[in-house]
């Protein structure tokens, strides 16, 4: 009953519509129905019943939707079941459409259109801007319909979903909505069925070939046939999934995917294809960017498709997942599908990098031999793919399985494994196969096994059990432990260095040692098996050589560094560091050449022995550890051609006895000489001799080394033997070696020990390298295992290059592709056959990335992948050349620096030291931000850098380069060029001087200006630090006008340079000069704060302020401070520090407070002599010190310790305002300091030394005649020196200074307001001297002036006693009354 209330006429329906009474969302229109009405089903919806006698109502209802208002803001929804549409019809409903905007969606079910009306509603889909949705089903709109659709959707820009359902719409129409789709990039869903799949080609290649992300699903169904889908594309998961198409269609929609970003699934599994397509599909992996899986199972392809794949294969660069199982391929297909993923040299670079997962296999995939081959070279090679999965497979036998898993043990990339249902997975002898490679090879995660024999068997267990074992996490270990159970050992293998220089028989002695170390016993072994033509031993060696023999277990290997000159650059690369097993034989030939018999002066063997003394001792400062001195023997050559009673063979030994003197403490000089005839095997055998024993001592001292370096030694030994052709290793192969061949360098678990096994693996490599058995390059991935071939045929090669003769090569630069061509051209073997195959292992990049690891070479442009190169070691001699500036202007200024070995004697810039600076320096300034357009040009020994206007020439000087001269030429002022110099310059060069210090001097500006050659600036520079010095000791009003002084320079009586003078302001940087100043005001600041100095209200007249000041006051009589007002003193230093800019305007101010505080220091040291009258009626002298005797020299004492012995009492001159030391002054002796003295005196001296220093550093002394004391005091009180207070090395009496200061600083504040106590001490210490002089019998005054030449006076005008010298008695006879006791 109720349902039939709301069922209404359609006269109601009007009337409702006339009245706006209705809201509703959706209404559907159901025509040929057997009665008229409308039904509402819920509020918003209503179902409109129209039969065949009330069509008229139809087009009245559409007509009445328009004008209706409410009705249309809420209609959304628009359903025509069964209407067979008019032109009329249609036109209403266009009007409809046009009036409400708010309709999304039309549904057409089972309506009829004439070609009229399906032209009208293709007019109206092009206009409408509303309608989201249409759908169209079973209205047969045919091919006529589809185009209409098509060019109506070309134009409408509002439609995002479109779907036609159980129609007929044929290859045309669907070709005609592809076009619709090129143009409309608005639809969103497309859904078509149709009775023909041949519809779905043009569809979803239209879809993929303009990128749309449209979701697309095409059905296929007939009449009584079973629908099936043909296509489907999911944008949300960029998936596309073809269900079944044909080969035309599929070779269509591969050309659409082709330059598809949009799809990164593609599925085909199940569509049988054929290679046609595959040849298609190749571009696709070629040239597509997106697609990551491709599933191409059960497609049926065979060899040929499959080879196309993996030619595709070959260019991808994206594609992450390949599935090919169920396929029809045989073992030649198998070849090439694994080919892009294999590498068949240690060279080649694998070609497909990105693929992750590889599945093959299935009943008809045949394997067979070449299969399996395949197989197992792609997983002995491969680095990149993580899963395989072989599944199914019939024709492969166990043993195939067996060797896929040995294969597996190097693998480092696979982690899943699967070969489900694969019948040859069966036999002990597999599982055995299997649980030991998951025994070396942590890294395999999961092994699928199912429906194997294995598994079926219950076998497979224990396969699973040792997986879980490998996924377990193993126990963090601390970082600092993680070397800490690595056991250590001594090492077993020891070198010997032969030094000498060219022609001294190295080589020849080499080889009559080798014959020492008999076959029987003592096994000789080469470290590289190699043919040697018998002419090649009849000339001498060129480059390093290096020979390796067996005593007992201890292996010795002699390294013949190369005596030519062109190769002194490469040794410095060779010399052992870290605590190395290493000595040393410098060789020296009694003959200057052997094939005459001129013999060596003593003086030029001398010269020999002596530059390879130095150059071991510089290379032994460098070593982080060295835990023991270098061991040095020598060795004379050529000893039979000598007379045995030659005078100067007893000359050389005599010689060679200096310098075993001179070197003491340097090295550790083997007492004896050696002299052989390298050519007799029994002359050199006491030589051999001393090489076993001493190799057996030096293992015994030298660090031990981690026992794991012993086993690699022969491990890798085996490895070169199998692999005779690999001079190099990659860090890779050497991992993988440890994996397999080392237990303890095994990564056993997949987590958390990685990176210590990692660690472990590079300090053991690095540890290889220190004790000289491989040279390591960690950042760049290499062992080099046979250092011979490096050092000899690498290294040497570098030094011979001829690039004079290459048409690009200018001032050392050279193309990296010319430097590749020669590398090659001088590497490989001019006899096919020979030679040590470099190239099969290490390409000519990598060398040149050692090369530049190493120093030997840099780009000139670091950004630039094409830059030149240049080598340094090649560069052509400048010397000899006229040398002038390139600036020649009136406003250039001219700086020099000289920096010069601390100890050139024993120590020098080694050969190596400036080819490396020549490269470190250049890549210094590339880094610079701002390189102001620098430009960087060289010679053999100099460096040209021009940079903001500022010229700089970097010089090595000293026959054995000992000191680096810098000379700059520049526009900008001396401070700006000072400051470049200091800051780019010098530290590059010290940054390469490890062990060696250099001391920096200031050079002659005139020496620079005038390029003055080396050999004439020997004398013309002053070390920076003494001049520093020179102007901390003098008064202030003399350092603004300092002058330093020259000396002249003649050559063969030719004067080269005139005496002159430069002002010190012109030789130091403004920085330097500030340095001083502030150092100065440091000291009137310490100074300030010990006097108290009382504020000066008139600078102009700071004698009479002070004289009222203290008159008006009472002293307070203690060291701690005499007048108030040290607040207001300290803030006007600090105001001049701040303010004042110009050095004429700091040294006034400066001058002004030395005078203020100077006359404090004055009456202080006046208070002091005059306190305390009382003391025995000052009988005594009160200003006394103490003197230590050493070596016929005095050293002040400036502290007193319980236990001192044979020390002197001396007295100073105690007349006013000139207190000094009384020359030749006898004083008393002190046999012993006891507590009790300790006690009494250490006060005293802690007082008396603060004024002191402080007079010294304002130089004050010399006013106050303390100049005599500076000597001892600056080498007593140094160790007091507070380094937070010091200026660099600014010398002895500074640092003496600096630190007496600190301490009185530091007493002074903690004895503020302490009056008594000190007034106590001061008593104390003058009591000890009277009971002193006393015990001794020096009490009259007879007996002081003859001990300390002081006669005791009276001050005429104040009455006060003093101790005065002679010399005062005699020109202050007027002011002065002698009081003699």
């Amino acid at each position: 009953m109720a349902s039939n209330q709301k069922f209404r006429d359609l006269q109601w329906l009007l009337q409702a519509f006339e009245t706006e009474t209705l809201n509703l969302h959706s209404i559907s229109f159901y025509l040929s129905q057997p009665v008229s009405g409308c039904y509402q089903e819920t509020e918003n919806s209503m179902n409109i019943n129209i039969s065949s006698d009330c069509l008229e109502y139809f087009s009245l209802i559409l007509i009445m939707l328009g004008p209706a208002k409410n009705t249309l803001l809420s209609l959304r929804n628009l359903e025509f079941h069964r209407v067979e549409w008019e032109l009329q019809q249609v036109q209403n409903l266009g009007e409809l459409l046009d009036c409400n905007l708010n309709i999304k969606q039309l549904v057409f079910r089972r309506n009829r259109f004439n070609e009229e009306s399906l032209s009208e509603f293709a007019d109206i889909l092009k206009r409408n801007g509303a309608v989201k949705e249409l759908m169209i089903c079973e209205s047969h709109i045919g091919t006529f319909g589809a185009t209409l659709l098509g060019y109506a959707l070309k134009v409408n820009d509002c439609l995002e979903e479109l779907q036609i359902w159980e129609d007929s719409i044929g290859s045309k129409g669907a070709e005609e909505l592809s076009r619709m789709i090129e143009a409309n990039s608005v639809l969103k869903l497309l859904t078509i069925f149709d009775s023909r799949s041949i519809t779905a080609t043009p569809l979803i290649s239209a879809v993929l070939a303009r990128n749309r992300a449209m979701e697309v699903h095409v059905w296929r169904g007939g009449s009584g046939d079973k629908s099936t889908k043909v296509v489907e594309f999911l944008p949300e998961s960029s998936t596309l999934r073809i269900y079944r198409i044909d080969v035309s269609g599929a070779c269509r929609v591969a050309c659409a995917l082709g330059l598809n970003s949009t799809v990164t699934s593609f599925d085909m599994t199940g569509v049988r294809l054929k290679s046609r397509w595959a040849k298609e599909f190749r571009w696709v992996l070629e040239q597509n960017q997106s697609l990551k899986e491709v599933k191409l199972s059960k497609t049926c392809l065979k060899n040929k498709g499959v080879v196309y794949v993996a030619a595709g294969l070959f260019k991808n660069r994206h594609l992450e997942r390949l599935h090919l199982d169920g396929n029809w391929f045989s073992g030649v297909g198998m070849e090439h599908l694994l080919c892009p993923l294999s590498r068949f040299s240690a060279l080649q670079c694998q070609a497909n990098i990105t693929l992750r997962t590889l599945t093959f296999g299935g009943s008809r995939t045949k394997i067979g031999r070449d299969g399996v081959a395949a197989i197992l070279q792609m997983l002995t090679s491969n680095e990149t793919l993580t899963r395989l999965a072989i599944v199914d497979d019939q024709s492969m036998r166990p043993d195939d399985y067996f060797r896929i898993f040995k294969s597996l043990e190097k693998n480092a990339s696979l982690r899943c494994l699967s070969l489900q249902g694969c019948k040859g997975v069966r036999g002990d002898r597999v599982l055995q196969a299997i649980m030991e490679t998951l025994q070396i090879n942590p890294w395999i995660e999961e092994i699928d096994l199912a429906r194997t024999p294995l598994h079926n068997s219950g076998k497979a267990d224990a396969i699973y059990q040792r997986l879980g074992q490998n996924a377990k996490s193993t126990e963090a270990e601390p970082e600092n432990d993680l070397l800490k159970d690595m056991p250590l050992t001594e090492p077993k293998s020891c070198r010997v260095f032969f030094c000498g220089q060219e022609y001294a028989g190295k080589t020849t002695l080499c080889n009559s040692i080798s014959q020492n170390f008999s076959s029987s016993k003592l096994p000789y072994i080469e470290q590289v098996k190699t043919l040697v033509n018998p002419v090649e031993q009849a000339v001498r060696s060129v480059g390093m050589k290096i020979k390796t023999f067996k005593d007992e277990d201890t292996k010795v290997s002699i390294w013949n560094l190369a005596g030519q000159h062109e190769f002194y650059s490469l040794h410095d690369l060779m010399f052992p560091g870290h605590g190395s097993a290493s000595f040393f034989l410098i060789i020296s030939s009694l003959f200057r050449k052997p094939s005459n018999r001129e013999p060596k002066t003593p003086m030029e063997i001398e010269e020999d022995l002596q530059y390879w003394l130095r150059f071991i001792v510089s290379n032994s400062k460098k070593a982080v550890q060295q835990c023991m001195l270098p061991n040095v023997a020598v060795v004379l050559t050529h000893y039979d051609k000598v007379n045995q009673a030659s005078q100067n063979l007893q000359a050389t030994v005599n010689s060679i006895q200096k310098l075993r003197d001179k070197f003491n403490g340097y090295v550790d000089f083997y007492p004896t000489v050696f002299t052989v005839d390298a050519r007799s095997s029994a002359s050199v055998s006491k030589l051999t001799h001393h090489i076993r024993k001493t190799s057996k001592t030096v293992l015994q001292r030298v660090p031990r080394v981690y026992q794991l370096c012993n086993d690699l030694v022969q491990i890798l030994s085996d490895w070169r033997s199998e692999n005779y052709n690999k001079p190099a290793m990659k860090w890779k192969e050497f991992a993988e070696l440890c994996q397999v061949k080392v237990p303890p360098l095994r990564i056993r678990s997949r987590h958390d020990n990685k990176e210590k096994i990692k660690m472990r693996r590079r300090a053991i490599a690095t540890c290889l390298h220190h004790i000289g058995e491989v040279i390591y390059f960690d950042e760049l991935g290499f062992l080099i295992l046979d250092c011979e071939w490096f050092c000899g045929e690498v290294l040497s090669q570098l030094i011979k290059l001829d690039i004079r003769r290459q048409s690009s090569a200018e001032n050392g630069f050279i193309s990296r592709k010319e430097l590749e061509k020669i590398l090659r051209g001088s590497l490989q073997s001019q006899i096919p056959g020979m030679g040590s195959k470099v190239f099969e292992n290490l390409e000519a990049n990598d060398l040149i990335k050692m090369m530049m690891k190493l120093e030997l070479c840099y780009e000139q442009d670091p950004s630039d992948p094409n830059s030149l190169l240049l080598i340094p070691s090649i560069l052509e001699e400048g010397r000899g050349k006229l040398q002038k500036w390139q600036l020649n202007s009136p406003d250039c200024i001219y700086a020099g620096r000289h920096l010069q070995c601390d100890d050139s004697s024993h120590m020098f810039l080694t050969p190596g030291f400036f080819p490396r600076l020549q490269v470190h320096l250049h890549n210094r300034i590339m880094e610079l931000k701002n390189q102001h357009g620098a430009t960087y040009s060289l010679e053999k020994y100099l460096i040209s850098v021009n940079i903001n206007g500022m010229h700089i020439r970097i010089e090595l000087g000293g026959q054995l380069g000992y000191y680096i001269d810098i000379l700059a030429c520049s526009t900008k002022n001396l401070t700006e060029t000072l400051r470049l110099i200091h800051q780019l310059i010098i530290p590059a060069i010290q940054s390469l001087c490890h062990g060696v210090t250099l001391i920096e001097n200031i050079m002659r500006p005139e020496c620079v200006q005038n390029l003055i050659p080396p050999r004439y600036r020997k004398s013309q520079f002053v070390p920076l630090q003494q001049l520093k010095h020179a102007l901390l000791s003098v008064p202030a009003e003399s350092m603004y006008d300092y002058q330093h002084t020259w000396d002249s320079v003649s050559d063969s009586g030719r004067t080269v340079l005139r005496a002159g003078f430069d002002l010190a302001r012109d030789l130091l940087s403004d920085d330097d000069f500030r340095e001083v100043l502030h150092r100065r005001y440091h000291d009137l600041h310490n100074l300030a704060l010990e006097l108290q100095v009382t504020p000066e209200n008139n600078p102009d007249e700071p004698e009479n302020s002070l004289s009222n000041a203290v008159e008006s006051d009472k002293v307070d009589p203690s060291f701690g401070g005499i007048a108030k007002g040290v607040e207001t003193v300290l803030q006007r230093l600090k105001i001049i520090e701040q303010e004042i800019r110009d050095l004429k305007q700091e040294i006034q101010g400066l001058r002004y407070y030395e005078h203020r505080l100077l006359i404090q220091l004055h009456r202080k040291v006046d208070y002091l002599v005059n306190f305390n009258v009382q003391i025995e009626g000052r009988k005594v002298p009160n200003m006394f010190f103490f003197v230590r005797t050493e070596n016929f020299s005095r050293r002040l004492v400036t502290n007193v310790i319980s236990g001192m012995t044979a020390l002197r009492l001396h007295m100073l001159c105690e007349y006013r305002r000139e207190m000094h030391v009384v020359e030749d002054q006898v004083g008393v002796e002190i046999m012993h300091v006891d507590n009790m003295a300790v006690k009494c005196l250490a006060p005293y001296m802690t007082k008396f030394m603060k004024l002191v220093t402080f007079a010294l550093k304002i130089g004050a002394h010399l006013a106050t005649g303390m100049g005599s004391l500076i000597p001892d005091l600056s080498k007593e009180v140094a160790h007091l020196a507070d380094s937070s207070l010091m200026y660099g090395a600014a010398g002895a009496v500074a640092a003496g200074a600096a630190g007496t200061a600190a301490m009185g600083r530091i007493n002074g504040i903690q004895n503020r307001n302490k009056t008594g106590d000190i007034q106590q001490e001061l008593r104390a210490a003058q009591q000890w001297v009277v009971d002193f002089l006393r015990d001794r019998r020096c009490s009259t005054g007879k007996d002081i002036a003859d001990n300390f030449g002081l006669w005791r006076v009276r001050y005429r005008d104040d009455g006060n006693i003093a101790w005065i010298c002679r010399r005062h008695m005699a020109i202050r006879a007027n002011e002065i009354i002698e009081v003699p006791i």
